[in-house]
């Protein structure tokens, strides 16, 4: 098989062996395939052609990265059944009006044709098989602490780990090694520490001083090289695309004049180490931040965002590639980007989009210093929204924590590792005001992702031979890296509840809902009603009024109530559910329904210094998909019991003329005010995003008329705005009567 005078090859990063960019060499040129118009029949027959019996995909977009010289085919058109690439439809061998950004790649079955032998296939390069790359400390490897920000740098070839020579070895070299570890950066090496290790021959009879020196000395008598002359430019997001050379078999412990590379990287704020191993996982480059990561299941990863004008908003993913999501990750602390994503790949984002056709050198030090195209409504959507995922340090967390006794390994009864070196111990962790955040922090710890529940009971799985409890008072934020950086009690374990049935347990979900309001909706549909009091007796029952209520002269009289449309939309990647079973539903029979969650959203009245002086009691919800986006279908409605329930790209509203959507202000004196409405405020059910669930709006009230404006959702602006906004509600012409 073949086709006569063509030549294939797969390349590109990161891949397999049956995987990767299809490049064809013509006429001695090699050169690439536009992804226009390709399918998985053109694939199969490119499997084909590279040896392979069928395809099981294919990419486009430049997955593998783009690749060098001609883009030999164009809008490529084959059945699938051809002998060769020959036999397909195309624009002609050579006339193609697509950039490398378009290069087409294959994922083919990793099952080779039987007595496939064909010379036109040519092997992988060697340097497209340096899939990892570690820095070994030069003393203590094993007892250091994580993450390594220095050593010697190996990478992983076939042969096993191997030594890099550092003749010609540049700092741009060390930049990308760097990223590709996790660090944003490198610094210089102090050599004279590592000269004795990198030089010194040690003759096998002489006699070497005590202590690590001599252990070290033993261990590198003899360097073994894998790489020589690395050159990067310094902005690619991998090694393997740097031009480098490989030592043959035979030559490995050759480096003439030379000696093993070492490189010192400089950890992100969020994995810098302080006070021995503690991480401050709060610490910040000085100055506001002004990109940022939200709906990612790992750290390191989400949907990016940027601050414009005080206001936070999206990127679109035009032209969007690794060197531009590699300028974010390290500008987020993290190191090169592993992945650009597009489509939306971390959800959707909600108001503005900021960026378009983002194109980053890659040494840019912010997204905001690369070019981009200004921005109109009708160039973007935010079906388009740009993604990233980084590269990360390895720390270890996840070796001090595992799950026992679920039904999958995303379940289980948390066990954490505590003690120190001779003295380690596996126990479990008391249940005792474990929730949703801390669940969400072991999920993470555990490279899970999300928490769909945290449980404070765990008697019905099965309990094993851990029966000792080492961890209790857990309080977490919900943003740490593992359970060690929240708040919990020391040595000495203090436990409510004894015995293994009220112990932590967690189950854990890749993805989870996020829930956003619509803040403009409230700011347009805020108005007062005075409602006289024979009309509330069903709000009454259902605790909606002030406390006051109670005291008024029913039926006579009315209350004042501050309403406005609620529309709660879920952006996430799940169904927003309700945490509670059919079983436990209340009928209420004023609405004519079933309550699926007590507390779902809290209306208040906030004094400027956030004094509550006024709480609406809508706590008791009937959740279902009032509208939803085009392409997405309605799957929850109350009628008749139904389901329960958010979906994705669909929306909840609660009209403003719905009984208890509202805030009793009959008590409310004139002034300046805030309003809020905090989405999900207990935590119950799992978010990708808590910080987004609340919304403010500035009021004046002159105890007649309200002006509500302003409104926005609590993380859409920025900390400045946000400080500004708290501090000087004032009114504006936008009157509400």
């Amino acid at each position: 098989m073949g086709s006569q005078g063509l030549r294939f090859r797969l390349a590109g990063f990161p891949r397999k062996p049956y995987e990767g960019r299809v490049e064809i060499q013509r006429a001695g040129e090699w050169g690439t395939i536009c992804d226009d118009d390709f399918t998985l029949q053109a694939a199969h027959v490119l499997c084909r052609e590279l040896g392979f019996t069928e395809a099981t995909g294919w990419t486009h977009s430049a997955k593998y990265g783009p690749g060098t010289g001609r883009i030999w085919l164009d809008n490529l058109s084959c059945h699938g059944t051809e002998q060769s690439v020959t036999e397909c439809a195309s624009r002609g061998w050579g006339n193609s009006d697509c950039t490398h950004d378009e290069d087409a790649g294959v994922i083919c079955k990793d099952q080779h044709l039987p007595g496939f032998s064909d010379s036109n296939v040519i092997e992988v390069e060697h340097h497209l098989q340096v899939e990892e790359v570690r820095l070994r400390p030069a003393v203590g490897w094993g007892r250091r602490p994580l993450p390594v920000t220095e050593g010697l740098v190996e990478v992983r070839l076939p042969d096993g780990w191997l030594k890099v020579c550092d003749k010609g070895w540049s700092t741009h070299n060390g930049h990308v090694v760097c990223g590709m570890l996790g660090f944003p950066g490198e610094k210089r090496v102090n050599m004279a520490f590592y000269r004795p290790i990198t030089k010194l021959k040690v003759k096998p009879k002489s006699r070497v001083g005590r202590g690590p020196i001599k252990r070290l000395l033993a261990q590198r008598q003899q360097h073994f090289f894998g790489l020589h002359g690395v050159a990067c430019v310094g902005t690619e997001a991998h090694l393997s695309l740097c031009s480098l050379e490989f030592y043959r078999a035979n030559d490995t412990a050759r480096c003439p004049g030379g000696a093993p590379v070492v490189v010192s990287c400089v950890a992100g704020p969020l994995y810098s180490t302080s006070n021995g191993q503690k991480k401050q996982q709060h610490s910040r480059p000085q100055g506001e931040a002004r990109v940022r990561l939200k709906g990612g299941a790992h750290p390191g990863e989400g949907r990016v965002e940027v601050l414009k004008a005080g206001t936070w908003g999206t990127v679109c993913d035009r032209k969007w590639d690794l060197q531009a999501a590699s300028v974010v990750c390290r500008e987020l602390g993290f190191g090169s980007a592993r992945e650009a994503l597009t489509g939306a790949r971390m959800g959707q984002g909600m108001g503005a989009i900021h960026l378009s056709e983002v194109r980053c050198s890659g040494q840019e030090s912010s997204l905001w210093k690369c070019p981009s195209k200004n921005i109109t409504a009708e160039d973007c959507s935010h079906s388009q929204d740009a993604g990233v995922r980084c590269n990360l340090p390895y720390t270890g967390v996840e070796t001090k924590i595992r799950l026992s006794g679920g039904r999958s390994r995303h379940e289980g009864r948390v066990e954490v590792q505590v003690g120190g070196p001779g003295h380690l111990r596996w126990g479990l962790i008391c249940g005792d005001d474990w929730g949703t955040l801390e669940a969400m922090v072991a999920c993470r710890q555990l490279g899970l992702g999300y928490a769909n529940h945290g449980l404070q009971e765990t008697w019905y799985w099965d309990s094993g031979n851990i029966t000792e409890v080492v961890m209790s008072g857990v309080r977490c934020t919900g943003m740490e890296l593992s359970l060690d950086q929240c708040v919990h009690h020391g040595t000495h374990v203090t436990c409510k509840r004894t015995g293994t049935r009220f112990t932590a347990g967690v189950i854990c979900s890749e993805t989870a809902s996020d829930l956003l309001l619509h803040s403009a909706l409230v700011q347009e549909t805020a108005y007062i009603e005075d409602r006289p009091l024979h009309m509330l007796y069903c709000a009454a029952e259902e605790n909606c009024l002030a406390s006051s209520a109670r005291l008024a002269n029913w039926p006579y009289g009315h209350r004042r109530l501050l309403r406005f449309s609620s529309q709660i939309h879920n952006l996430g990647r799940a169904d927003f559910r309700p945490k509670a079973g059919r079983h436990s539903w209340v009928w209420h029979e004023c609405h004519g329904h079933y309550h699926s969650m007590d507390i779902f959203t809290h209306y208040d009245i906030l004094t400027p210094n956030g004094t509550k002086v006024a709480e609406g009691h809508k706590a008791s919800f009937c959740l279902e998909d009032t509208e939803c986006q085009e392409d997405v279908s309605k799957r929850y409605e109350c009628a008749n019991f139904g389901e329960q329930g958010i979906t994705v790209g669909c929306w909840d509203l609660y009209r403003h003329d719905i009984d208890c959507q509202w805030i009793d202000i009959t008590d409310v004196k004139p002034g300046n005010y805030i309003l809020q409405v905090v989405i999900n405020p207990n935590f119950e059910v799992a978010e990708s995003d808590f910080t987004n669930n609340a919304m403010k709006c500035n009021c004046k009230y002159d105890g007649h008329r309200i002006w509500v404006h302003n409104c926005h959702i609590g993380d859409a602006f920025s900390e400045e705005a946000n400080r500004r906004f708290e501090r000087y509600p004032g009114q504006t012409s936008n009157q509400v009567v």
